[in-house]
């Protein structure tokens, strides 16, 4: 019977339900608004600003009413504050100095750059910050509280509330892996660089399809993008394929004359600058872990740098330039 008795209880009726409210009602804040909603805590009030904001709030928070922030801190045991980070800290400590502020609020944020310290003002008033960021990227739509599901959030707090800040993630349907504070910037910087700079990367390469009039970009991009991140997931650097990677100085060479002809054609440079760039670290990295000879890889550093090659060099790549895997690679 035990094992049933859980998931007949009310959410609503679990102990140390809260009244929550959210300030902000971005991608962000109106989703794990509506995941504590369903976990049985109360919304008390949504701060929204903007029409989308508002219109946000409805569909994922229907009948909660749309407030300022002092009367929300006023009604609520939690605070959710999904803000751009730039104004986070100026905000909670504004808040803190005008006394609406109370102690024993749990103050969190969603922050993935910050911890608690950015909110060490509440502190002197008795309020417990928690920092609680989904590692996840946001639609604002309500198939983002089926994500939840599958994502883990980076979680950092006082040792004393850190199964608070646990719990509320599980209650989310999410995971949480500690952050200690120090580690906060790396945390976030691996994340941004990793999901931003991919989506980046795939927006230029469906762009440059498109220029040679593919229509279906993401029917060709699909298959190839999903199993390289996989690769790159489960085998890190040993995963590079590719030209860079197997030291063929020619076909870079003629990567780049391509990339120059198409923006003098009228191509966004950034992409010239991106392929520059992604290429030089490949080649960087292949070396590192002996998957590229120095020769090879300075030869390819070159061709990056618009050099013309010379010497006997024709020929010697695959595993003659030091990569084992020349032949392993479907073409790419």
């Amino acid at each position: 019977m035990t094992g049933g008795l859980d998931t007949a209880i009310d959410p609503a009726q679990r102990p140390g339900r809260l009244g929550v409210g959210v300030i902000g009602a971005g991608k962000v804040g109106a989703v794990l608004g509506a995941a504590l909603r369903s976990a049985g805590h109360t919304v008390t009030g949504v701060h929204a600003v903007s029409e989308a904001s508002k219109t946000r709030a409805e569909a994922l928070l229907p009948d909660v009413p749309v407030l300022e922030i002092p009367e929300i801190l006023r009604r609520s045991e939690m605070v959710l504050f999904a803000v751009p980070d730039d104004v986070l800290g100026e905000l909670v400590d504004g808040l803190v100095q005008a006394g609406h502020v109370q102690a024993g609020h749990l103050l969190v944020h969603t922050s993935g750059r910050y911890g608690v310290g950015v909110m060490t003002s509440v502190r002197a008033v008795g309020a417990i910050p928690l920092a609680i960021h989904p590692a996840m990227t946001f639609t604002g739509l309500s198939l983002d509280l089926d994500r939840l599901k599958d994502c883990v959030f980076g979680v950092t707090a006082d040792p004393v509330v850190l199964p608070v800040a646990q719990a509320l993630t599980v209650e989310m349907g999410g995971e949480p892996v500690v952050i200690k504070e120090a580690d906060r910037p790396a945390y976030h910087l691996a994340l941004s660089h990793g999901s931003n700079h991919l989506v980046t990367l795939t927006a230029q390469s469906a762009q440059l399809l498109a220029e040679i009039g593919v229509t279906d970009t993401e029917r060709l991009l699909r298959p190839l993008l999903s199993a390289s991140l996989e690769n790159a997931l489960s085998n890190g650097d040993a995963a590079l394929t590719g030209p860079v990677a197997r030291g063929d100085v020619e076909t870079v060479r003629g990567h780049r004359e391509t990339l120059e002809h198409l923006v003098a054609e009228g191509m966004p440079a950034d992409i010239l600058h991106a392929w520059e760039a992604m290429a030089r670290a490949t080649a960087d990295r292949a070396e590192d872990r002996g998957a590229l000879r120095p020769d090879a890889a300075g030869r390819i550093r070159a061709a990056l740098d618009g050099a013309e090659e010379s010497g006997e060099t024709g020929g010697e790549t695959g595993s003659e330039t030091g990569s084992e895997t020349g032949g392993e690679t479907g073409g790419l």
